[in-house]
């Protein structure tokens, strides 16, 4: 494995969400430090080219096109995933309120579209996970914002009659969480790290970070937790997790507790439940959260995020300074532009 690439210029974006169509990556919302989120503008959709690494923004359609009611409004906390040629978006919040609307984006003509859904419908939250398995996009976790309080209840959506489910499951589920990663191998859909609390479900500053992965058998709706050894990661939230010939992968995060960010790669056997230390080489990007990681081929893409930086910014001070996830350490972040590839 080697760090191959490292380029400046793209889209400073913290807490985006982004998928692969092609040989395209789509990249939606997040925020960057300066900008205001207590008012809904249309969500912007940037798109790189991984044959030739240039990014491109798309076109925002006008005040009088019909195409802007169809438009998200700009959040973070949300996710992505790609069915098809087409991209739903769904949850995350800008600094008013959250989302529980299903968007979907057409690839081939670039246009976005509010499928109608029916079934049970999630309650708006952020800091969810998706993952598709088979034609169903599994949502787990989040903050939801009607009950002010974590989530660790799991819905589907089946694309083929784009019916919402809640998915009665059996077994001890994950603690209530936010900002974990959850990556589908075959059927299982594996949940690892997030924030937690000690007065779960409820927000109360006394976080909790979980370095256990589970799994659901979605075939069953069991959960198992399996019994680890190696190097096990720490705990941590808004990392980056992605699979790869049988393998999982996560990268970087934060921990609040030692409030630490991390660039370390870790990877998992689901064989022989397995955690690995994985060092690349070549030089990794810096200690990040909140970033992107996408497998392109036998490479991975990653790009944005936050990281420390030893100069204080009064302008994520003003702006973040309301937002829980945020908060007022963000004065001391660096919101990146960059792109770096590694290379298996």
């Amino acid at each position: 494995m080697y760090w191959t690439v490292h380029l400046e210029g793209g889209p400073r974006r913290v807490n985006h969400a982004a998928v692969l169509v092609g040989d395209k990556i789509y990249s939606f919302g997040g925020y960057c430090t300066g900008d205001s989120y207590r008012r809904r503008r249309p969500m912007d959709v940037h798109v790189l080219n991984t044959c030739n690494f240039r990014w491109c923004a798309l076109p925002i359609p006008k005040q009088n096109d019909p195409q802007l009611n169809f438009v998200p409004y700009q959040r973070y906390g949300h996710t992505a995933v790609a069915y098809g040629s087409n991209i739903y978006v769904w949850g995350g919040r800008n600094d008013e309120a959250a989302c529980n609307v299903l968007f979907c984006f057409d690839t081939k003509t670039l246009q976005w579209s509010c499928p109608q859904v029916t079934g049970t419908i999630p309650g708006a939250r952020d800091g969810h996970s998706a993952c598709i398995i088979n034609h169903c996009m599994y949502v787990f976790g989040g903050f939801e914002e009607d009950v002010d309080r974590f989530t660790q209840d799991v819905h589907a959506l089946d694309f083929r009659t784009m019916r919402w489910s809640y998915i009665h499951t059996q077994g001890e589920p994950p603690s209530f969480r936010d900002f974990h990663s959850a990556t589908a191998l075959d059927h299982r859909m594996y949940i690892f790290g997030g924030r937690g609390d000690l007065n779960e479900p409820f927000h109360s500053q006394e976080e909790i970070y979980c370095n256990e992965i589970m799994y659901l058998d979605t075939h069953t709706g069991v959960w198992h937790r399996p019994v680890t050894h190696g190097d096990i990661p720490i705990g941590r939230r808004s990392h980056s997790a992605f699979a790869y010939k049988g393998y999982l992968y996560i990268f970087g995060g934060y921990n609040g507790l030692i409030d630490e960010h991390f660039n370390d790669i870790y990877r998992f056997s689901s064989v022989n439940n397995e955690w690995k230390l994985v060092k690349p080489l070549g030089k990794p990007p810096t200690k990040r959260r909140r970033q992107v990681c996408l497998l392109v081929g036998d490479k991975v893409f990653l790009f944005g995020g936050t990281s420390p930086s030893t100069v204080p910014n009064p302008a994520a001070m003003q702006d973040h300074a309301t937002d829980d996830d945020h908060q007022i350490l963000d004065s001391k972040l660096m919101d990146h532009s960059d792109l770096h590839i590694l290379d298996f």
